[in-house]
């Protein structure tokens, strides 16, 4: 067997095997790129409501509970504070309460996992750490080995010596031109 049927061979099975997660990598990059217009891991909702206040307000154990009980809220407290004399915010797993105690006026920002893009999200950015962090290099060299073996697929005017060259070349010289852009 002569090498660019190796090549060849080599750069098929690779790609079949890269293909699960190239698709989560891509799904989750285009999410993750548009970051400032939206969060890709979660879905926030935004809920208006008024509750009563005592007067006078009782300690701030005792508020904070009887807000989340008028709201609902069964979720773990993790924090609590007041940010002015008349706000108080309550931070509760998947959910940040902001009570205004003069007027009783409630904003709550819940958060909501988005199931696939999460999961893909965790992946992408390496949140598991440990094993995956492995798995995720031999992955990223695999890739490489895509590209390298993917230049020499085809002969002649075709490939690496032809097209492929100007098509190379420009695929090295647009991320040079963004860097110059913005650096």
């Amino acid at each position: 067997m002569n090498w660019r049927k190796w090549n060849n061979t080599l750069h098929r099975d690779l790609g079949y095997l890269c293909f699960g997660l190239t698709i989560i990598y891509v799904v989750s990059g285009i999410a993750v790129n548009h970051i400032a217009d939206w969060n890709p891991s979660y879905r926030i909702t935004t809920e208006h409501t008024r509750i009563d206040i005592p007067k006078p307000p009782p300690a701030h154990d005792i508020l904070v509970t009887s807000i989340l009980e008028q709201l609902g809220e069964q979720g773990m407290i993790k924090n609590s504070y007041q940010s002015a004399p008349d706000i108080l915010q309550i931070f509760v797993e998947n959910n940040t309460i902001t009570a205004n105690l003069k007027t009783g006026e409630v904003l709550q920002q819940k958060n909501r996992q988005r199931s696939l893009l999460y999961l893909a999200n965790f992946l992408h950015l390496n949140h598991p750490k440990k094993m995956w962090t492995w798995f995720a290099d031999i992955y990223a060299l695999a890739l490489g080995l895509l590209a390298v073996t993917g230049l020499f697929i085809l002969k002649g005017k075709k490939g690496i010596t032809g097209r492929g060259a100007w098509l190379v070349s420009a695929g090295l010289i647009i991320p040079l031109v963004f860097l110059w852009l913005y650096t």
